[in-house]
């Protein structure tokens, strides 16, 4: 395994680092979703979470390519967290796309079928986020925050972030918020926590493979 592997695997969910910097970040994920609760924002409360529950199967997936290879996931986080809840996820990132997907369901336009530049615009905000975020994933390898050990996952191969580290995130959570009846909502967000749950269930509790 790769020293990047072998340190987040030594710091996985261990409570040795726990701080309370945990308590705030909590406080304001919860004043987010509250504030959008109280104001009835349904399609933001929602399209927020299926941002959200999208990284938790992201982030399953990417702890077992460590399991299988042995050697490294796609993305791996080691270093100083709070708490690091899989290879290439702690607690700090969790909370950041628990936030970031009800920032991002507030900026869409009221019609979803307006143009920007030319192309809808939720492809449009969905494209243009992933790039700024994968930019920002190279700022945090070149600080060896986010390690990348395959060639194909990594510059100048970044089109693959774009496109399965952060774009079906967001068009996911667009489907959701753009969905006419709440029992679709309600039905789509569910599976994809029913299917991260089943994950951590058997392969985290079950086989601790991630």
């Amino acid at each position: 395994m790769t020293p990047a592997s072998l340190e987040a695997l030594a710091n996985l969910r261990h409570t040795e680092h726990l701080t309370w910097s945990v308590i705030p970040l909590l406080a304001i994920a919860y004043y987010v979703y509250a504030n959008e609760i109280r104001q009835k924002n349904w399609n933001v409360v929602l399209a927020g979470l299926a941002f959200w529950g999208m990284d938790w199967l992201n982030e399953i997936i990417n702890g077992l390519v460590l399991h299988y290879t042995q050697y490294s996931a796609l993305w791996t986080a080691p270093g100083r967290s709070s708490y690091t809840i899989f290879v290439g996820l702690n607690v700090e990132i969790c909370f950041m796309f628990a936030i970031a997907g009800v920032a991002l369901a507030k900026i869409l336009p009221e019609d979803p079928k307006k143009k920007i530049l030319g192309i809808n615009n939720r492809l449009f905000i969905a494209v243009a986020n992933s790039v700024f975020c994968v930019f920002v994933e190279i700022l945090l390898n070149r600080a060896d925050m986010l390690i990348w050990a395959y060639p194909f996952w990594n510059v100048p191969n970044v089109f693959l972030i774009v496109i399965f580290g952060y774009l079906h995130f967001h068009l996911v959570a667009f489907w959701v918020h753009d969905m006419k009846k709440m029992r679709s909502k309600l039905t789509t967000v569910g599976t994809i926590y029913g299917l991260a749950l089943v994950g951590v269930l058997v392969f985290g509790v079950g086989l601790m493979w991630i």
